[in-house]
């Protein structure tokens, strides 16, 4: 059963990874969309019901479990080219701020650190609900998405087309399903 009083969700929460995707939508070759996605992440959650903006967000990416379905690009991505995973291997989010937009909508401000290079980051989120599994286990959901240029962290490898434009968008649309269990 979904619990809907957010007074009752105080706490803290473990992402479930095995249940949760970080993604990232690119733009390749000016023509299509190349989906990916994160394996190995940790984080995270303080939730406040009574007083949203006292909620907290932290993330942990493995950058090494980079995955986009072809192990040639995963290669190159973590490459020097881009991510050069051997010097920087974790991506991480820290949250300095989180606001309640009105009905089930939030929007979770922070910190993201990329190659070294830290930049403010706005994500919007969708509350999914909460529910208790059938292990017992007090669970929430949360749908996200944000968008970031690339090139504001370092990442600037790219080639130039024949017909014009250029091989990888700068813009990276960022996706976030999340489900959280309250710590025992």
């Amino acid at each position: 059963m979904t619990n809907t009083d957010l007074t009752a969700l105080t706490g803290d929460y473990t992402i479930d990874t095995a249940h949760s995707t970080i993604g990232f939508t690119v733009r390749h070759a000016m023509v299509t969309n190349v989906k990916g996605k994160f394996l190995d992440f940790s984080g995270s959650l303080h939730l406040d019901g009574g007083d949203p903006s006292a909620s907290a967000a932290s993330i942990d990416v493995k950058m090494e479990s980079i995955d986009t379905g072809s192990a040639d690009r995963d290669g190159h991505l973590k490459s020097a080219d881009f991510f050069k995973t051997d010097e920087f291997p974790t991506m991480t989010f820290r949250s300095t701020s989180a606001q309640a937009l009105g009905g089930d909508d939030y929007r979770i401000t922070g910190d993201l650190t990329i190659l070294g290079t830290t930049k403010p980051l706005t994500i919007d989120l969708e509350f999914n609900g909460a529910a208790k599994d059938p292990f017992g286990n007090e669970r929430v959901g949360f749908e996200g998405k944000a968008e970031i240029l690339r090139s504001e962290w370092g990442l600037t490898w790219n080639a130039a087309l024949e017909t014009g434009g250029v091989l990888v968008s700068d813009k990276i649309k960022l996706n976030f399903d999340i489900s959280a269990i309250r710590n025992a």
